[in-house]
C-alpha cells in the first residue's frame, strides 16, 4: 500500500481476480442469451404449429397481417416482397426464429445467431411494429437492442463456441 490507497488488485475477500465480479462480468450476457434464445425457439414454434398464421388469407394470417401493416410501414417494398408469397415468407421467419434461438440458447456460431435475431427483429420493426405510437410500445425495437451486445460479444461462457474454442487451444497446444 502506499498513502493509504490499495495499489494491487486482488481482494483480500474474494479470493483475488477472480472475484465475484469477475465472475458476474463473465455470466452477465447468460441471462439475456436464455431469454432471447427460447423466446425465438417459442416464437418460431408457435407459427409453425399455428395454421391460420400460415395461410394467405383469413382472421390471424400472416397474410393480412402484412396487407395491413403495408401503409403504416417504414419499407412498404420490404411488405411487397413478403406479400409475394405470404405463406413462403411466414415459413422463412418460423424457420429463422427458430435457427436464431437455437444458436442462441447453445451459443453455437453465437455472433451469427445474434446478428440473424438483431436482422429479424429490424425487419418487423420496420414493417409491423413501425407505426406503434408510442414508438416504445413496439417489442420489436427492444428486441433489436436486446441482441446487440450479443452480436458484439458472443457467447463466451456456458456455449458450443465456448467449448469449440477451448478444445480447438487444446489441439494446438495453447492450453487455456
Amino acid at each position: 500500500m502506499t498513502h493509504g490507497i490499495r495499489t494491487d488488485t486482488r481482494s483480500p475477500h474474494l479470493g483475488g481476480d477472480r472475484g465475484w465480479r469477475d465472475t458476474a462480468s463473465r455470466y452477465a450476457l447468460v441471462p439475456l442469451r436464455v431469454f432471447l434464445g427460447v423466446t425465438f425457439i417459442y416464437a418460431g414454434l408457435d407459427k409453425l404449429t399455428d395454421s391460420a398464421f400460415m395461410s394467405d388469407s383469413g382472421t390471424g394470417s400472416i397474410g393480412d397481417m402484412m396487407r395491413a401493416v403495408r401503409d403504416s410501414s417504414a419499407i412498404p417494398a420490404l411488405v411487397d416482397l413478403s406479400l409475394k408469397n405470404p405463406v413462403g415468407f411466414g415459413y422463412a421467419i418460423a424457420f429463422g426464429e427458430l435457427a436464431v434461438g437455437i444458436g442462441t440458447l447453445l451459443g453455437l456460431f453465437a455472433r451469427l445467431a445474434a446478428l440473424g435475431g438483431a436482422l429479424i427483429s429490424l425487419s418487423l420493426w420496420l414493417t409491423v411494429s413501425w407505426a406503434s405510437d408510442p414508438y416504445y410500445y413496439g417489442n420489436d425495437l427492444a428486441y433489436l437492442m436486446a441482441w446487440l451486445p450479443l452480436v458484439l460479444a458472443g457467447a463466451s461462457v456456458l456455449s458450443a463456441d465456448a467449448a469449440l474454442g477451448a478444445r480447438r487451444r487444446q489441439r494446438q497446444g495453447g492450453g487455456y
